[in-house]
């Protein structure tokens, strides 16, 4: 493993970012990245939230949830398999700039109690529907430069009813240690050997997340470490807001 500095954010060109990456190649990451979503957990720390604003809410209805920049849908789908699970009961929609992960996406959902849909839109770019009480973020804010993670969260806060939860990596030796070691253990793709680590060193620490949320105009945002070396960045909108960040 070769070392690199960690100190300030280092965002590098990720394969995955790429327009017009090779089908075959893109399919691979994408079953690399279901393995390594499996073996985090991500919609296990998703699920408390919700539930917990689920049970506040008392809707008569089923919460819906809107999962952005969703890839190829492994959270946006276990998240809908566990809060069936648990009874809750959830519309999930996912969506994601590109029309290949989408379809992907699609595909794995078929057959699975979604209750919903997947659909293409940019997060950054397209208008972000107003009709979901929760915004979901996973693994896309280590994407963005500065200005265009606040306007994400922005926008997030705008948009959504009631929550926004984003999931991400912590930038920590820990982090890039596990990044390069857990990518290669649980895939086969280039792709996923490469844009794992480099995630990592683009990625926010904890501090630096709610400093983007307050500049988003999220204020109360709370952050919290989850498994393995993320954080999950979540805010409620105040009881009877009726002006969105």
């Amino acid at each position: 493993m070769h070392w690199q500095p960690l100190g300030e954010r280092n965002r590098q060109p990720e394969w995955m970012d790429q327009i017009g990456i090779d089908a075959a190649a893109h399919d691979q990451a994408l079953i690399g990245l279901r393995r390594i979503n499996a073996f985090s957990g991500a919609a296990g720390s998703l699920f408390s939230q919700i539930q917990a604003l689920a049970v506040a809410l008392e809707l008569s209805r089923p919460l819906r949830i809107l999962d952005l920049a969703c890839g190829g849908g492994d959270n946006t789908i276990a998240l809908a398999e566990r809060c069936r699970s648990q009874g809750l009961a959830v519309h999930i929609d996912g969506c994601d700039r590109s029309q290949q992960a989408v379809a992907m996406a699609s595909r794995h959902a078929t057959g699975r109690p979604l209750g919903g849909s997947f659909f293409q839109a940019d997060a950054l770019e397209d208008p972000l529907p107003p009709d979901y009480d929760v915004m979901v973020c996973s693994l896309f804010l280590h994407h963005l430069d500065e200005d265009a993670a606040v306007e994400l969260l922005r926008r997030m806060g705008r948009s959504s009813r009631h929550l926004v939860l984003v999931n991400d990596l912590i930038r920590s030796p820990l982090g890039y240690g596990l990044a390069w070691v857990g990518c290669r253990l649980l895939s086969r793709s280039p792709i996923v050997h490469f844009d794992g680590p480099v995630s990592v060193q683009g990625a926010f620490r904890m501090d630096e997340a709610l400093d983007l949320a307050a500049r988003a105009g999220l204020g109360g945002a709370r952050v919290r470490r989850s498994w393995p070396e993320r954080f999950l960045l979540s805010w409620r909108r105040p009881v009877g807001g009726l002006q969105a960040p």
